[in-house]
């Protein structure tokens, strides 16, 4: 992750380290927020950085146009009975060329660039499906078919579990929102920048040298794949992260917001990968992260709806805010001035602010949303 970073790759190392644990906690990961923020920089460096060949990975760019599974998958062709027809964007060449026994060990990526330019739910609902079940993708019945190039066309696909998706989205008036389903099956990363780091930015020479990073961190390959299948990650403080998913389970459960075993279980996963990657990493930051990836994308609403669940939520983050009256004060109308108020022993300072800012947007407009263009 070194190397990413000093390749000139303007993006906190505190974000890549939560990229990371995201896509060997899940194989799924969408990194969303402001645009030209460096999310689909981040994707391709990775990807660069991480494997051996461009055989390794495809970068997608969504088409507004995208109804069924055809454009990732292709289609068996009905005029030709041994004939199917393969994507131009080489997704399937991918998923085939992972399946293959001597590339186990080899990690491989598809990145979905304006992944909400489409409804996701249409196009890729095959994907969302096996991930989860393990089945194959059926592709076509009936006699074996070859593509155009003489390919073999197997009848179905199982999910290769080398693969991982990265979905870039943004957030406007051409683009869809994700369903529950959607946020359900992937760690949602939001990308901010601070007047810091524009500023940073600004004083800064040199631009990201991709061609540098290609390959840098090969090596780290199939131990890349290795940690991502690897099934028990036990926590050394399991009782402080279970006693945070049930407060914050109590809360989101008064707007049908709560999360299920999956979640849960991810959950806790994600701490134990946290630490496997960076022992040093805070087991509090760790927590932040993944309510923030995990548990407030799914928040959406009215006033009415979410106003006291947010004044809740917030109350959580920090430890010695006991009263609403403390919350509306001290983090509210602090935040939408200067900051919070001096004083305060904050614990999940990343959820903290994303809930603010929630709450700032709901006072001003009604509705608020995790979504924020």
């Amino acid at each position: 992750m070194e190397n990413l970073l000093n390749y000139g790759l303007k993006i906190p190392s505190s974000l890549v380290l939560r990229f990371t644990d995201s896509l060997l906690t899940k194989p799924f990961v969408i990194l969303t927020g402001l645009s030209g923020s460096g999310k689909t920089k981040l994707a391709q460096a990775f990807v660069l950085w991480i494997c051996q060949s461009n055989k390794q990975f495809k970068i997608v760019p969504v088409g507004a146009d995208w109804t069924n599974r055809e454009p990732l998958l292709g289609y068996p062709n009905s005029l030709e009975s041994n004939n199917y027809v393969k994507p131009d964007n080489g997704v399937l060449d991918l998923l085939l060329e992972a399946s293959q026994n001597e590339n186990q060990n080899k990690p491989h990526f598809i990145i979905l660039d304006e992944m909400n330019l489409s409804h996701v739910e249409r196009y890729f609902a095959d994907f969302l499906s096996v991930m989860e079940s393990g089945d194959a993708i059926k592709l076509y019945s009936g006699t074996s078919r070859k593509s155009s190039d003489e390919k073999a066309i197997p009848l179905e696909i199982s999910w290769p579990k080398n693969l991982f998706i990265i979905g870039t989205v943004n957030i406007d008036e051409t683009t869809y929102m994700f369903s529950p389903k959607v946020l359900d099956r992937a760690n949602v990363i939001e990308f901010r920048i601070t007047e810091d780091e524009i500023s940073d930015y600004l004083d800064s020479v040199g631009e990201l040298n991709l061609k540098g990073i290609e390959g840098k961190g090969s090596g780290m390959g199939s131990d890349f794949v290795r940690l991502a299948l690897e099934r028990n990650y036990p926590s050394d403080n399991a009782d402080q992260l279970n006693e945070a998913l049930l407060e914050f389970f109590k809360e989101l459960k008064k707007t049908g917001a709560e999360f299920g075993y999956r979640t849960a279980s991810e959950m806790k996963r994600f701490v134990g990968i946290a630490k496997k990657l960076d022992p040093d990493w805070n087991l509090d930051e760790i927590i932040d992260a993944a309510i923030m990836q995990k548990l407030l994308p799914k928040l959406h609403g009215s006033r009415s709806k979410l106003v006291s669940v947010l004044t809740s939520l917030a109350k959580l983050c920090v430890e010695n805010v006991v009263s609403e009256d403390d919350v509306k004060k001290k983090l509210f109308e602090a935040y939408d001035k200067e900051g919070f108020a001096s004083g305060l022993k904050i614990k999940y300072p990343i959820s903290l602010e994303k809930i603010c800012r929630m709450h700032k947007n709901i006072i001003s407009n009604g509705f608020t949303s995790y979504a924020e263009a």
